[in-house]
């Protein structure tokens, strides 16, 4: 090859070259994209806690504890929502139940004394109401359709005047989690969306604005993740908070332990299940003891439906079981008996 080609080779490798690696990155067109993704990002957060906030609300509680000297009244606070414009509040149980007062604190600096209607310690949910004039209230959305990696935003009011804004995504569904009451709440939603201090009872968002779920604080080791009870569960209950003050559910008298079944024993009844609820006592008086329950007995099913553990049998305790019976199998020492209860409301103790 002559000099001149030489050069000219040369001059097109280098022209051709691939730029230095340390080299600013700024102008490449995939930054571009990704600020246009960030800024997508952000304007969906802002947008939707600028048309939330106005509705959330700091919730200070007055409430009587008891103590190894008696009783005293104690301060505490958590945050709500406003879902109706006449003034309907949710919260939850652990911040507003068995409260002696309630003031709500609006994010324009406004109080007003609020009343509690009904609380729902198994689903750490409570229904308050304010009365007033036509109120900024939030949109309940649907979490039927939630897909885990969707955007989520929980937002709460604990200073009174200024709401504090966390996002993530949904990291779980479908969890269930151990309420103070000592039942489950299922169909929890997780999300890394923190949790800050004061947060609990706020509502949990999509990129709509809509209201997917009711932030819960109960663990209180689960720092920097979000616990929310699920929006069409919180609807059940809110109905039924309205309707009877309360959330209705059936008791049929009985203390139980679960327990595994001998592998035996479930092929030779065919039990659809491997362990039950070992009855430990029937309270005299109950629908278990008129049926002819007895202490020993292991409920394996209900209606038909298996019965794993008290857990399961909590969740087939509802208010469609009021006024009706059902039949209960249960596995007495060798033999697989059926018995017919009619289980009573639950009521406060």
């Amino acid at each position: 090859m002559h000099g001149n080609a030489r050069r000219r080779a040369h001059l097109t490798l280098v022209e051709n070259a691939s730029p230095d690696p340390l080299a600013p990155m700024s102008r490449r067109p995939a930054d571009h994209d990704d600020a246009a993704l960030l800024d997508a990002y952000s304007q969906a957060v802002v947008s939707a806690a600028e048309s939330v906030s106005p509705a959330v609300v700091k919730i200070d509680v007055r409430r009587r504890v008891r103590t190894p000297r008696g009783t005293r009244e104690a301060a505490g606070s958590g945050s709500g929502f406003i879902f109706t414009p006449d003034g309907l509040i949710l919260t939850n149980s652990h911040v507003a139940g068995d409260a002696l007062k309630l003031l709500v604190s609006f994010n324009d600096g406004q109080t007003a004394e609020a009343d509690l209607i009904g609380d729902d310690p198994h689903t750490d949910l409570a229904l308050i109401r304010v009365s007033g004039g036509k109120l900024p209230a939030v949109r309940l959305g649907s979490s039927r359709g939630l897909r885990v990696g969707q955007l989520a935003i929980a937002i709460g009011n604990p200073y009174g005047f200024e709401c504090t804004v966390t996002a993530g995504v949904v990291s779980a569904l479908g969890r269930s989690l151990r309420s103070q009451s000592g039942r489950l709440i299922d169909d929890v939603i997780q999300t890394d969306a923190a949790l800050n201090p004061g947060n609990s009872g706020g509502p949990l968002v999509d990129s709509h604005g809509e209201v997917i779920g009711v932030n819960t604080a109960i663990i209180a080791a689960a720092q920097g993740i979000c616990f929310a009870t699920a929006i069409d569960t919180t609807k059940i209950v809110v109905a039924q908070l309205l309707r009877h003050g309360r959330v209705r559910r059936g008791y049929i008298g009985v203390a139980g332990q679960n327990i595994s079944l001998p592998r035996r024993l479930v092929r030779h009844f065919e039990l659809p299940v491997e362990s039950g609820v070992r009855v430990m006592s029937v309270e005299a008086g109950s629908p278990a003891h008129a049926a002819g329950v007895e202490e020993g007995d292991v409920i394996v099913q209900w209606d038909a439906v298996p019965v794993a553990g008290i857990d399961d049998l909590h969740r087939l305790l509802t208010e469609a079981y009021l006024g009706r019976s059902a039949e209960v199998t249960v596995i007495r020492r060798a033999q697989k008996l059926a018995r017919r209860i009619a289980p009573v409301e639950l009521l406060a103790r």
